[in-house]
C-alpha cells in the first residue's frame, strides 16, 4: 500500500509517497524551486494567499505521478502537515476572505498581551497553558478590530492544513491539537476554550468541528480524482502542525523524548505527560498528535531564532572559501571550549525564550594574538549548542526531562562538533534519522488509516543513520565554557 504526505510550509510545499510495506520513500517533490513569496504590507506583517498553497500542492501531486512509476490509484491514505498558527478566514462558500495571516506575522502581539491580562494570567496559564500571545485567536481578534467587514463575513476560520484538507475533500474540520496551537483549547475542560472565545467576541459557530490528529478525518472528493487520479473516498487520516509532525516523523511520542531541528532557527520539541505551563511563556505547550484523555501527551515547544542563521552568517563572513564540510572539519581542530572564545547567537530578532528580548549576537573574549577563524567557527557551533541547552533548562521546569533527542541528519546536525557538544552538555543521547515532514505525514496517514496496527509497526522501517552518546571526557571543558556563556548572556539580560 502507498500513502501520500503533503507538507505546506511558508517557504515551499513538499509531497512524498511512502511504501508502507517497505518504509521506502518512492517519490518526493518540492515546489517552487525558489522560496514562496511572503507579502508584508506593513512592518511586522506576513501574509500568504491560500490559493498559492493549493497551486503548489497541485504541482507536487502531479509531479509524483508524472513518470508512471507510482499510479494515483495506489494511494490508500493522505496525511497533511502545515505551518502552524496561520489564520485562514472563509466565507460561506469556503473561499478565503483575505490573505492568510501566517505564523511569523507579529501584528497581534499587543492584542494578545491585553487579553492575557484582561482574561486573567493565572486562568490563561492553567487552562490554555499559554498566553494568548500572537497566536491564531489573537490574529482573528485583530481582524475583528481592524477589518470588521471581513470579520462579519467569516463563516469558519481554519488553519492552513485544514484549508488544504477541505480542498481535497470538501469537508471542513480542524483537530484538537490544532485548536491548542490557536490557544483555543481548554486543557481543564478538555474542549474549546470558551473563556477565550467569549473574551475576543468570537462566534462559536465559526469554529469547525475538531477531530484527533491521527485517524480518518475526511475522504477525498470527485474533484481530487478528476485533477490527480487519486480515487474518490481515499481517507485523509492524519493532520498536524509542522513541529508536532516533525516530532511524530522522528517517533517522538513518549515523555522524555525530544525532537530537534537546526535550520535557520532552532527548535526543540519535547513530550511530557505533565500539564505544567511556563509562567513566563518562554516555551509553549500544545496537545501532541498522540494525545488521548487516557494517556495525555503534551508537546512543549522551544524556538530559538538565532541558531543556524548565525552559522550561515559566519560562513559568509569568516569562511566564504570553505564548504560546510570543510568548516566542520576545521572546527574539530580546536579543543572543546574554543580556547575561551564565547559566541552568543541571538541576533535574529527578539527571542521568546529570553522574554521577547533582542540581545544581538556577540563574540566575547577574543585574543587577537592567539585566536583564529577556526576558534570563531567552533565557538559559533558551541554557542548554538549552549543556546539549545539553555532552552532545555527552561523546558525542564515544565516537566520535560530530555533523555533522548531525535533529529533529521541535516543542517547543524551534520556537524560533529555541534552534535557532540549538545549531547555532552545536555547529557542526552542523540539519534539521527533519514526522514522529513512530508514522509512523517505519509507515515501518520498510514497509521491513521489502519495500514499499521500500532506505533511500533509504523516506525519499524524508520532508518536510524547515526547515534551520538554524551562524551564524559568533553563535559568538564564544556561545563566551564557554558557557565561563562550563561553568565555573559544573563549579564546582557540583567538577570542577577
Amino acid at each position: 500500500m502507498k500513502s501520500l504526505g503533503i507538507d505546506i510550509g511558508s517557504s515551499s510545499v513538499k509531497a512524498a509517497i511512502l511504501d508502507t510495506d517497505t518504509g521506502a520513500c518512492l517519490r518526493s517533490y518540492t515546489s517552487p524551486a525558489t522560496e514562496l513569496p511572503i507579502s508584508a504590507p506593513r512592518t511586522g506583517w506576513a501574509e500568504q494567499d491560500p490559493a498559492m498553497w493549493w497551486e503548489h500542492v497541485s504541482i507536487c501531486i502531479r509531479k509524483l505521478f508524472e513518470d508512471g512509476g507510482v499510479k494515483p490509484a495506489e494511494i490508500g491514505a493522505i496525511g497533511i502537515t502545515y505551518q502552524m498558527h496561520g489564520l485562514v478566514c472563509l466565507d460561506r462558500e469556503s473561499n478565503p476572505l483575505r490573505p492568510s495571516i501566517i505564523w511569523c506575522d507579529s501584528r497581534a502581539v499587543e492584542i494578545g498581551a491585553r487579553a492575557f491580562e484582561a482574561a486573567g494570567m493565572e486562568k490563561c496559564l492553567s487552562r490554555t497553558l499559554n498566553s494568548p500571545g500572537n497566536f491564531t485567536a489573537s490574529k482573528l481578534a485583530w481582524v475583528k478590530e481592524n477589518e470588521p467587514d471581513v470579520f462579519k463575513k467569516i463563516w469558519k476560520f481554519v488553519l492552513p492544513g485544514d484549508y488544504i484538507t477541505y480542498k481535497l475533500s470538501s469537508e471542513l474540520s480542524t483537530t484538537d491539537s490544532g485548536l491548542s496551537e490557536q490557544i483555543l483549547w481548554d486543557f481543564s475542560a478538555n474542549g474549546v476554550a470558551r473563556f477565550i472565545v467569549d473574551h475576543y467576541g468570537i462566534d462559536p459557530e465559526t469554529i469547525p468541528d475538531y477531530l484527533p490528529s491521527i485517524g480518518i478525518q475526511a475522504r477525498t472528493n470527485a474533484d481530487t480524482e478528476r485533477l490527480f487520479g487519486i480515487p474518490t473516498g481515499t481517507p485523509i487520516a492524519y493532520r498536524a502542525g509542522d513541529q508536532p509532525n516533525n516530532a511524530f516523523s522522528l517517533n517522538v511520542m513518549e515523555p522524555g523524548e525530544v525532537a530537534a531541528t537546526g535550520g535557520t532557527s532552532g527548535v526543540v520539541y519535547g513530550v511530557t505527560d505533565q500539564r505544567r505551563p511556563d509562567p513566563q511563556s518562554r516555551v509553549n505547550a500544545f496537545l501532541h498528535v498522540s494525545h488521548t484523555a487516557a494517556a495525555p501527551r503534551y508537546g512543549v515547544l522551544l524556538c530559538i531564532n538565532g541558531t543556524g542563521i548565525l552559522n550561515a552568517w559566519m560562513k559568509r563572513t569568516a569562511a566564504p572559501d570553505l564548504t560546510y564540510d570543510e568548516i566542520n572539519a576545521l572546527c574539530e581542530t580546536i579543543p572543546a571550549g574554543s580556547d575561551g572564545v564565547r559566541m552568543l547567537p541571538f541576533g535574529n530578532g527578539a527571542e521568546r525564550m529570553l522574554g521577547n528580548r533582542f540581545t544581538g549576537a556577540a563574540a566575547l573574549d577574543l585574543d587577537l594574538n592567539r585566536h583564529t577563524r577556526a576558534h570563531l567557527l567552533r565557538a559559533t557551533q558551541e554557542g548554538i549548542a549552549f543556546a539549545f541547552h539553555y532552552g532545555m533548562e527552561i523546558m525542564r521546569e515544565t516537566g520535560i526531562e530530555p533523555r533522548l533527542i531525535r533529529a533529521g541528519r541535516a543542517n547543524l546536525f551534520l556537524s560533529p562538533v555541534f552534535r557532540n557538544t549538545l549531547a555532552s552538555i545536555s547529557g542526552a543521547r542523540i539519534e539521527l534519522f533519514n526522514t522529513d515532514g512530508a514522509l512523517g505525514a505519509a507515515r501518520g496517514a498510514a497509521l491513521g488509516a489502519g495500514f499499521f496496527r500500532n506505533r511500533e509497526e509504523a516506525f519499524a522501517s524508520l532508518e536510524k543513520v547515526d547515534v551520538v552518546e554524551p562524551n564524559p571526557a568533553l563535559r568538564p571543558s564544556l561545563e566551564a565554557a557554558y557557565a561563562d556563556w550563561k553568565k555573559e548572556l544573563e549579564n546582557k539580560l540583567n538577570i542577577n
